[in-house]
């Protein structure tokens, strides 16, 4: 017991944690460089099940999958391992089905723990399977992306994707701990970098005028991966997303907030067959849009909406002028948006930096003129 509580008192001085209060389900998030050494040693302080399911794509496994193991097998956990494609085609019951059967196969049962080694993707996915196999068994999030540490790793939101829609399918199943080891960014490809950078100019927008200001004068730091501002960036999301899910757990109200940018970004994605933009570049065209139509319905003013704007310019992001874009076809998408109400397009909208709306039912001629302004952007 006094190696464990010196084990945690070192990690603590050599880490920052955020905890998301959730009643019997909160948890920390676990921020710092060089973590992924000591996942064997914190999943003992955690009382993790013996019997562990690591689930990553062949890009992450190829730099990291055989340090986590190793960290866990000097501890005496028996670790299976899955190595998936990358990419967002994996987010599928085909892919959910082979997992399943692999549990199965290999005897799983529900005192195991399934360690989603990724991002996004792999997360999500490794989520859903955690929270539906055996009715739900133990989950651990290690998240290796910008966009998966500032966002998606936090809150419990997990699922897959239908043919129609994005994230259709899942839950809200919250992880045992996050650990987010900022040294791994360093083998982040840039575009992916750039979709985590997406997200955090959300949270700014949304809810922390002061962070926002930060990322303005340091989004050149971000992109050359600084460790000092993109550790005070995962830590400020952290925090931020965690307020908001601690309050609203399974988006029944105010976590819909989080949603800033993506009902029409999702729409993009897709347009684009979730190959020709990334999400984080998606829900930068937009969070454009959708100030766009903020503007236009009298909630922002002029000089906010250029700030957003003038932040996003400075980010490099594709061109929209490979897409085949049609406003018939992007509204086909986003009334499958969870957000829709009674058949109502709805979004979540700036009244200024650090101040957003919940979801409004949005006039659709402001949502086509918004549509027709992000492709010239986009140009």
């Amino acid at each position: 017991m006094s190696l464990q509580k010196n084990f945690l008192r070192t990690l603590i001085n050599n880490s920052h944690i955020v905890k998301v209060p959730l009643g019997n389900r909160s948890y920390p998030i676990y921020i710092g460089a060089n973590l992924l050494k000591q996942i064997g040693s914190l999943c003992l302080t955690h009382n993790v099940a013996r019997k562990i399911v690591i689930i990553t794509d062949e890009n992450v496994a190829r730099h990291y999958l055989s340090l986590v193991k190793s960290s866990l097998e000097k501890k005496k956990f028996s670790v299976h391992t899955i190595v998936l494609p990358s990419g967002e085609r994996q987010k599928s019951s085909a892919t959910a089905e082979k997992i399943y059967t692999k549990l199965l196969e290999w005897n799983i049962e529900r005192n195991s723990t399934i360690i989603a080694l990724g991002g996004g993707v792999v997360g999500d996915l490794a989520g859903f399977i955690a929270a539906t196999y055996q009715r739900g068994i133990g989950f651990i999030q290690i998240p290796t992306s910008l966009l998966a540490q500032v966002d998606s790793s936090v809150g419990g939101k997990v699922g897959i994707n239908h043919p129609l829609a994005k994230n259709m399918i899942g839950a809200f199943y919250q992880p045992l701990f996050v650990l987010a080891d900022t040294s791994v960014l360093k083998t982040l490809p840039k575009r992916e970098l750039i979709c985590g950078i997406g997200e955090v100019v959300k949270y700014g927008i949304i809810l922390d005028k002061k962070f926002f200001s930060f990322i303005e004068q340091n989004l050149n730091k971000a992109l050359s991966r600084d460790k000092k501002v993109l550790s005070h960036i995962i830590q400020r999301s952290c925090e931020l997303k965690a307020y908001v899910v601690s309050r609203d757990e399974k988006e029944q109200n105010l976590r819909a907030i989080l949603n800033f940018g993506h009902t029409i970004g999702h729409a993009l994605e897709r347009a684009g067959k979730f190959a020709s933009l990334k999400h984080g570049e998606a829900i930068l065209y937009g969070m454009i849009a959708e100030t766009n139509i903020a503007l236009e319905s009298r909630m922002v003013s002029f000089a906010d909406k250029e700030r957003i704007e003038c932040l996003i310019q400075q980010i490099p992001i594709p061109s929209l002028s490979s897409i085949r874009l049609r406003n018939a076809d992007l509204f086909e998408t986003m009334r499958k948006d969870k957000k829709v109400k009674d058949n109502s397009i709805r979004m979540t909208l700036p009244h200024a930096i650090g101040k957003i709306s919940l979801p409004l039912n949005i006039d659709e001629r402001l949502i086509d003129r918004a549509l027709d302004y992000v492709k010239l952007y986009g140009v």
